[in-house]
Formats: structure tokens, sequence, C-alpha cells
């Protein structure tokens, strides 16, 4: 057989010719992650709203608040509940594919928009909430060593919220993102101080005494906004009601971070799923409700009004049963863990709508000039270097003010929501009922299915978003005028992008590749002693993959996909280090099958004049155990296993070697050991 050789650049940007025999597809080496670390991440956003949530809901509300925060998170169980069925729809399940495969494109745009919004604030609030502790043991420390001056919490909680988003900000465009691997390390610390303060609240509660929060509800004139100059509407307490709740629905932001980490989860994915969902309700209804509802207990009500208002859980670390310095050493150790949660949270709002950004930008709405790759760390900077100028700018506006961040936070968080719970209403009859999971409570009549459960969500949310309009009227305006602006932008960079998006089509990754000199196991990434290959030619005749994934074992086997790259019978023929709009097309489905049976795969792309040929030198370099070929009329499974038993003798060495063939269709499958 013709060797052929690679042409690739080197880093200067000249080209020199090299022989490789391999080029390798970097950014798809997938790797998936347990449910327990999956929590990890969707809880470093979640758990973080327990720092500011009662805060905010307090000025709304006065002592009522614990509750409407403790309903909120029971609430947020049915939330959850939306984003598993329509993870369990898509692969890809956040709110701009939901809402793209329900309504259609504007509504899509929307959606996201308000959905960036939320992200664009989740990084400020929870930073300058970290700023907020910080500068609250501080003042503690202070005021215990009779010192006369105390720090301004506001301006010291912007400064340190500006540091924090300039060191995610580097962190994001290197590269090195929040492993799972810190994120549960973080959610293991937490879920000490948690149990401790739910401990030695219990204790405190039993030794010294107390009372729950009133259940009336007394609105502020701030709370109504625009409805303050009403007054019958203050008479009606279904109002204040609705108020108390919208002024709390933030202390569920980061059920989109579910959708998100879905992608990243093992197999079994769905079952993985399910245990996610139940872990960070259980966690978020201990850390954020009942904690809340403990410090409504315990915290006298002028100084969580007051003093301990933008950090209350400091405040119930200070009032708990214990000498002052024992106390304050408990107080240390929130604000450790607040600023390791906050600032998780501030560093996953960052990737978060940099992903969003590219799911957008997949389908050709948002300009591919943003998702130029970094040329050293690869990262799309340009999007990550806009969000990040934005939040400083909401930083600094707001100087530090966490109320004024959660009124207009509390915009974006609801109106995700409701657009999330109203396509998956849609989907129910667009898309039909045969799907892996649905959200409880569905009345059959006949053939025709009411989901009772999925009604009532988008109804309590859909009313939470109406009062939130009337009565956060900075946060309706600034919201709709960045919904509004964002959808513009969308729309500009769309006609713009019109000739990419046409050459390149909808959801294609953006592949990094290069070349390699020699075809090992090294140079491909595979770690396993045991590799199974799979060929690939065509996006829409994949069943040998599927057959592949689903029996692997990823603890112990690598998924090796390869494609033969066909080149012209030339002695002296060369390729560039890139892939085509066609294998472009091929690796995007591949990516999308892996992640979504929750296994990783080694994508390849050999150069040759004979594929089967390729196929089997490949599986005699790389020393895999099976090899699964695909079947088609020009070449069935005899055929196929003829070629290749012939090929099979000339590549091996010493001809010791054995290998398993195996020739899939949709219908069967032919088995043959050589």
């Amino acid at each position: 057989m013709k060797k052929y050789t690679l042409n690739v650049k080197s880093e200067n940007g000249s080209e020199a010719l090299k022989k490789v025999k391999v080029v390798v597809i970097t950014t798809v080496m997938l790797s998936f992650i347990s449910y327990w670390r999956a929590s990890a991440i969707v809880l470093s956003d979640l758990a973080s709203s327990a720092y500011y949530a009662l805060g905010i809901a307090e000025k709304a509300v006065g002592p009522s608040a614990p509750w409407f925060v403790l309903f909120v998170m029971i609430f947020a169980y049915g939330i959850r509940a939306v984003y598993i069925e329509s993870s369990s729809m898509f692969v890809r399940g956040g709110v701009y594919r939901v809402v793209h495969e329900a309504l259609g494109e504007t509504a899509a745009k929307f959606s996201v928009s308000a959905l960036l919004f939320d992200y664009l604030l989740t990084g400020p609030i929870s930073s300058v909430a970290a700023g907020q502790y910080i500068s609250g043991l501080v003042n503690s420390v202070l005021q215990m060593l009779d010192y006369p001056y105390a720090i301004p919490p506001n301006t010291s909680s912007m400064l340190i919220a500006v540091v924090i988003t300039l060191y995610f900000w580097r962190k994001n465009i290197i590269g090195i993102e929040e492993s799972s691997g810190k994120a549960l390390r973080i959610f293991q610390i937490t879920a000490l101080l948690a149990a401790v303060l739910l401990v030695w609240s219990l204790i405190t509660v039993i030794a010294r005494g107390a009372s729950l929060p009133p259940f009336s509800v007394v609105v502020s004139d701030d709370a109504l906004g625009l409805l303050k100059g009403i007054d019958w509407i203050k008479t009606i307490g279904a109002i204040g009601v609705m108020v108390g709740l919208g002024h709390s629905i933030l202390a569920v932001s980061g059920e989109e971070t579910l959708a998100q980490v879905y992608r990243e989860i093992e197999a079994p994915k769905l079952k993985n799923l399910l245990k996610t969902g139940m872990i960070i309700f259980l966690f978020a209804l201990v850390f954020t409700g009942f904690n809340s509802l403990l410090a409504g207990m315990i915290v006298p009500t002028d100084e969580l009004l007051g003093q301990y208002n933008d950090n209350a859980l400091s405040g119930l670390a200070m009032h708990l049963i214990g000498s002052r310095p024992v106390l304050l050493a408990l107080q240390a150790f929130v604000v450790f863990v607040g600023f390791l949660i906050l600032a998780g949270a501030v560093n996953t709002a960052l990737i978060g709508a940099n992903s969003v950004l590219n799911r957008v930008a997949e389908d050709g709405v948002l300009h591919q000039w943003f998702r130029k790759p970094h040329e050293k760390f690869g990262t799309s900077y340009r999007i990550i270097h806009t969000l990040a100028i934005l939040q400083l700018l909401i930083i600094i506006l707001t100087n530090g003010d966490v109320f004024m961040l959660g009124e207009a936070y509390a915009f974006g968080v609801v109106w995700s929501f409701v657009m999330k719970a109203y396509s998956m209403i849609v989907l129910r009859y667009k898309v039909g009922q045969n799907r892996e999971w649905r959200v409880p409570i569905n009345l059959k009549i006949g053939h025709t299915e009411i989901p009772i459960g999925l009604g009532s969500i988008f109804t309590v949310l859909l009313l939470l978003g109406i009062v939130n309009l009337f009565t956060k009227p900075y946060a309706t305006v600034g919201g709709i005028g960045f919904t509004i602006a964002l959808y513009v932008a969308f729309g500009v960079s769309e006609r713009a992008n019109k000739r990419i998006a046409a050459t390149r089509g909808a959801e294609l990754e953006r592949f990094n590749v290069h070349g390699e000199d020699q075809l090992t196991i090294d140079a491909i990434g595979s770690k396993h002693s045991h590799r199974k290959l799979v060929a690939a030619s065509a996006p829409n005749r994949l069943y040998q993959l599927l057959k592949c994934l689903q029996e692997n074992d990823p603890d112990t086997t690598d998924i090796v996909v390869m494609h033969a790259k066909i080149l012209a019978d030339k002695e002296n023929a060369t390729v560039d280090d890139s892939i085509s709009t066609d294998q472009d097309l091929l690796f995007s489905e591949v990516i999308k099958m892996a992640e979504k049976e929750g296994k990783p795969v080694l994508p390849i792309v050999v150069p040759t004049n004979n594929a089967l040929y390729a196929v089997a030198q490949t599986a005699a370099q790389l020393g895999v155990d099976e090899i699964f070929l695909g079947v088609s009329k020009r070449y069935p499974a005899d055929y196929l296993i003829e070629q290749f038993a012939i090929y099979w003798g000339m590549v091996q060495t010493d001809g010791d070697q054995h290998v398993v063939l195996r020739t899939v269709d949709a219908k069967r499958e032919v088995r043959e050991e050589l």
C-alpha cells in the first residue's frame, strides 16, 4: 500500500511537509461525570442563593420572608421536573433548543435573551454577595476588638466583586474551568456547613426556645413597585403572597445548569439525572429553605432587616448558642464556604452563558466571528470578553447593591422558566407522548392526555412573571430593554451570518484538529488497556456506533471512532490539518450519540486510498479487541468480512493477533473472529 503525507502548519504559520498517519480531533475526547459530580456543579450555582435570597425577600415582605423562601424551594421540585423531561427529549435540552422546537425561532431568541440576562446577573449578584459576607466578617472582628471604624459594605463588596470577576475572566480565557472534582469538594465542604448550621440551630432553639416567623404578609412600598399607589391592592392577601413569591423565586436560579450538565452525565444518563435532581432538591431545601426558616426564628427581626440583611447566614451563625469567639469562628467558616460557592457561581455563570451563546451560534444566529478560538488556548475568547465586560459594568453601576441586583435577577429567572414550561406543554402535543420521562400527574381521557402537573407549574410561573412585571419596574425596564436589544442583535447577526449558516447547517461542533506522525495509543489519547474501533463514513448510518456505545464499559475500554479520508491515488498526495463540512457533519452526529449514551469516544481521521485496508491497519496498530463496520447495499456483510480478512492478513507482522469483526445494520449483526 502507498503511504501519504499530511500537510500541517508549523507554529510560526509556515507550512512544513510531514509524514502524518492520523488526524486527531482533540476537542471531543469526551469525559463523563457521576451524578454526585453533576449535583455539585448544579449546586455551585443553585446553593449560592442561600447567601442572599432571604435578605432580598425580607426587604419585600418583612418577617414572613422565610416562609416564601421555603415554599419556593419546595416548588423547585416541579421546576426541576420540567428540566428533567426536556433533557430526556434532548441531550442539549436548554431553553433555546426546547423553545425553538416548540415555538419557533422568534420565541427562542426572546427566551435565550431572558436567560442570558439571568446569567449576566448571576455573576454580579454572587460576587457582590461574597463581598458582603467578607466585609461583614471584617466588621464583626473590628467590633469585637472595639475598633470604632467599619468598612463600607457596598463599596468594599463592589471592589471584591470586580476582583473575583477579573479572576474568572482570565481563568475562562485560559480554559481552566471549575472542574467537577473541585465542585465536588466545595459541595462536600458546603454539606458540612449545612449540617453544622442545622444541628447547631436546632440545639439553640431547644435550649433558648424560639417562635416561628409570622405568616402575615407586610408588603413594602418598594416591593409593590408600580402598584404602590393603588391602596386596595394592599388589602388583597393573594397579591401579597404572589409578591412575596416573586421576590423569592431567584432562590431557585441555577436550574438551567441542570440542562447544561446533562450532556456530561455518565450512563445510564436518565437514571443518573433523576438521582442528580433528587440530590440538589434535598440539599437546596435544607441549605436554603430550612436555614432561612431557622434564621427567621433565631435572629432578631431588626438585625435581620438591618445589619445582617445582605449576609443572613452570618447573622444566623452569630446568634447561635455559644461564646462569642466560637461564634466568630463559625461566622468565618460561613464566609469561607460562601466565598467558595459564590465564586463558583460566578464561574458557572460565565461558563453557562458562553455555552448558550455557542449553541446559538451553531444555529447561525450568532455570527461566527464570536466563536473564533483563542490561538493559544482554543477557547471562544471573544464571547468571554463580551460577557465579562458586561458583568463588570453591572457591578460598578449598581455599586454593590444586592437588592437592586436581586430585583433585576428575578426577571431573567422567572421568564426563562415560563418559556421553558410553556414549550414543554406544546411539545407534549407536538412531539407526542412517547418519551423516557414525564412530569408527574397526567390525566388521560380517551387518546388525549392532560398534563395537570406540567400545566400547574406553568400557571404558577406565569402568575409570578406577571406580578414581577408590575412590582419590579427597574428590573422590568432593564430586562425587557436587554431582551429587545439582544433580539435585534441576534437578527442583525443572523443576516450577516446567513451564508455561513446555510453552508454549515445547524448544530455542528467546532473542532480543533492536529496531525500526528505516528498512529499510537498515546497519540490518539487512549487511556485504557482495551479498545474498540468503529468505522464511520456517513452521519445517517451509524448503527454500528450505537451498538458499540450501548455495550461498552467506559471504565475499562476506549471507543475509537475512525473515518477514512479517501485521497486521490497519487504518490505525493497531501491533505491539510482540517476536516471538511461532510466530516464536520459526521463527527457532530458522533458526538451527539456519545453524549446521549453518556460514554466517551476518541474520533480520528486516517488519510488513505483504501478505506477497508486503513481500518485493518489502524486496528492492528492500536491493538483493538473488536472492530465495528457499517453495512450497506453496496457493501453487504459477507463482502466486508471476506475483504477485511484479506487485509487483516496483510497488516499483521506476526500473524498471531486476533480480533472480532462485527458488521452491523439496522436489522441484524454478523460476527466473525479473525
